[in-house]
C-alpha cells in the first residue's frame, strides 16, 4: 500500500508545494508546529531514511538545505530546526521547522491551525525565496 506521501507525489492527494525536482518534493506540513513547517521527501518510497542509498540520501540533504534557506527568509525565526523521526509515516522525510527556542521543535506541542489561504500565502512566500 502506498504511503500518504507517495499519494502526494502522484497527485492523488493535494499539497501546498514548496519545491520539486525529479527526485525530491517539499511541501507544507498539514499539522505544523509553526508557520512554514515543511516536509522534504524523496519521491521514491523508502520507509527508513537510513535505508536510502548514499546518492539519494545526499541529494535529499542538499535539497533540504535549499528549502531551509528559503523557509528562513520567509518566516520570522532564529533558526530552522531539523528533525527526522520516521515513525508517523512509512516514507522517509525531513521536518524543517522555524524555531526560536529549543522547545519549538517538540512534537508533543499543540499543532498550529491555518486556513487554506494562510497555507497558500506561506507556500508562495517560500517558493519566491527558493534559489
Amino acid at each position: 500500500m502506498s504511503s500518504i506521501f507517495s499519494k502526494i507525489v502522484s497527485g492523488e492527494i493535494p499539497c501546498y508545494k514548496i519545491a520539486e525536482t525529479e527526485n525530491y518534493l517539499a511541501f507544507l506540513d498539514q499539522r505544523p508546529l509553526a508557520e512554514g513547517h515543511t516536509l522534504v521527501i524523496p519521491k521514491k518510497e523508502i520507509d527508513y531514511i537510513f535505508d536510502m542509498d548514499d546518492e539519494l540520501f545526499a541529494g535529499l540533504q542538499l535539497f533540504a538545505k535549499i528549502v531551509a534557506h528559503a523557509v528562513k527568509k520567509s518566516v520570522p525565526c532564529k533558526r530552522i530546526g531539523v528533525a527526522v523521526i520516521g515513525l508517523e509515516v512509512p516514507h522517509a522525510h525531513i521536518h524543517l521547522v522555524p524555531i526560536n527556542e529549543i522547545s519549538d521543535l517538540n512534537f508533543e506541542n499543540a499543532r498550529k491551525k491555518f486556513t487554506m489561504e494562510e497555507f497558500q500565502n506561506t507556500a508562495k512566500k517560500i517558493q519566491q525565496n527558493i534559489l
